[in-house]
């Protein structure tokens, strides 16, 4: 039986294999899990604003095809790769030495100030600058997708399911990172915080140049 826009039995597969693949660890949700334990949940949500931009922008332009092409020619992802993993790992870093706009001071959270658009681009290059991130959509989406109906209603029905999923997971390792925030800052542990932090940004980044 199918509705009007998709394969019901399809999404009843879709729903719950993504969402076993999006709640696993993998780079955003490390990077999620930093900035909820460094500059709370609310500040992060710009970060996963950027993502889910980044995100979406790979599921619908893998579904088009223009994935397949860019997986073909890598040198693009290469110098991509590498700015954004570089940035990333340099503020590592700076987390790591209890230094930068996203350290954790000893006065208090609010003491860390960092830009809506920086966070947000962290989360937009996190999320376009992995090629396996393409691979994993061009294999996935296109066993869901119903050739005998519309493309592009079943196409924008997964796409919304992809984002609430990814959404929903971000904002998971965020709370769990800022639980651990909570933890360490009672027991006045900043630096230990700063450095479990920035180790998880260096980690993110050096995942990014070698994925």
């Amino acid at each position: 039986m199918t509705f009007l826009i998709i394969n019901a039995a399809m999404l009843a597969v879709f729903i719950p294999t993504f969402l076993f693949v999006s709640t696993t660890p993998g780079m955003c949700m490390t990077l999620s899990m930093t900035l909820g334990m460094t500059i709370g949940v609310r500040k992060t949500f710009w970060m996963m604003a950027g993502e889910l931009i980044g995100v979406g922008s790979v599921v619908v332009l893998s579904m088009i095809g223009v994935a397949a092409i860019m997986l073909k020619y890598p040198d693009f992802f290469t110098v991509f790769k590498w700015a954004g993993g570089l940035y990333l790992g340099y503020i590592g870093i700076q987390m790591w030495r209890s230094r930068g706009r996203l350290a954790i001071q000893e006065v208090s959270e609010e003491g860390v100030q960092v830009s809506r658009l920086s966070l947000a681009t962290q989360g937009f290059v996190t999320a376009i600058a992995n090629p396996k991130g393409w691979a994993f959509f061009v294999a996935l989406l296109p066993p869901f997708i119903d050739q005998s109906l519309p493309l592009l209603p079943q196409l924008s029905v997964l796409l919304l399911i992809i984002l609430t999923i990814e959404f929903f997971s971000l904002t998971l390792y965020a709370i769990g990172g800022q639980s651990l925030a909570h933890l360490l800052r009672e027991r006045s542990n900043v630096r230990i915080m700063n450095r479990i932090a920035g180790t998880l940004m260096i980690g993110v980044g050096i995942w990014l140049i070698t994925t």
